[in-house]
């Protein structure tokens, strides 16, 4: 049985040198927002089923290439942090989103961006964090050449280095932070959220799957929803 083709994205731009695919829902506005922070190694595309996730419970969602990866022409450098920021202000210049309520959602190297992000970026409302990476498996996974993307080694290994995630999640507060984890990840382990969320402050939540890997929970669209659900009642829009 041919089943129907997913919803395109309603847009499919480069916005300051970050190809991006956009989505808008279909509900009436005004909708909160969601900039999409993909991992080391992958590409805006492979998180088209969330931005689908994210349109159809009534949140505008941008997922965008990073440096280094999938479409972009530059490497991967500590630029990549102010880029969630530029990508939510683009995310912000829709008619409808409402420039408030917009927060990050990453996966590994993704998840460690989000937190930061939402720890030092003004328009970053909130982090929603899949079993984020830390310093230290960022540091080694570059200087090993364990990450499929092309980046600035040297200066990126620097900026690592200067920057402690367990800081970050302590200063987000106010702001929500979501932190999901598989208990079998096998690149990080689910412990390093649970210490993560121990130095945090309120609004928190943390969510530890059973089973799976290092991919699984950012895919499964019950746990997606459920972050979803949480991130838009603490921000008072659902």
């Amino acid at each position: 049985m041919r089943l129907p083709t997913p919803e395109p994205p309603d847009e499919r731009e480069e916005h300051d040198g970050r190809p991006y695919w956009l989505w808008l829902p279909r509900s009436e506005p005004p909708w909160p927002g969601v900039v999409i922070v993909h991992g080391a190694g992958s590409a805006k595309e492979n998180h088209a089923d969330f931005g689908r996730l994210c349109a159809a419970n009534g949140w505008a969602a941008v997922s965008y290439d990073q440096r280094g990866h999938g479409e972009a022409d530059d490497l991967m450098s500590p630029a990549a942090l102010p880029d969630v920021g530029r990508m939510a202000k683009l995310l912000a210049s829709h008619e409808g989103v409402d420039d408030r309520c917009i927060c990050a959602r990453g996966s590994s190297m993704g998840g460690y961006l989000s937190i930061h992000a939402a720890a030092t970026i003004e328009g970053i409302a909130g982090a929603i964090a899949i079993c984020p990476a830390s310093e230290e498996g960022l540091r080694s996974g570059l200087r090993e050449g364990r990450f499929e993307m092309r980046a600035d080694v040297d200066s990126l290994d620097a900026w690592l280095g200067e920057h402690d995630l367990r800081a970050a999640v302590a200063e987000i507060s106010p702001k929500p932070l979501m932190l999901l984890h598989a208990r079998g990840d096998e690149q990080v382990p689910w412990t390093w959220s649970e210490e993560l969320y121990s130095l945090a402050e309120d609004p928190r939540r943390i969510l530890i799957a059973p089973g799976g890997d290092h991919r699984s929970v950012q895919h499964d669209p019950e746990l997606q929803t459920t972050a979803l659900k949480w991130m838009g009642r603490q921000l008072g829009v659902l």
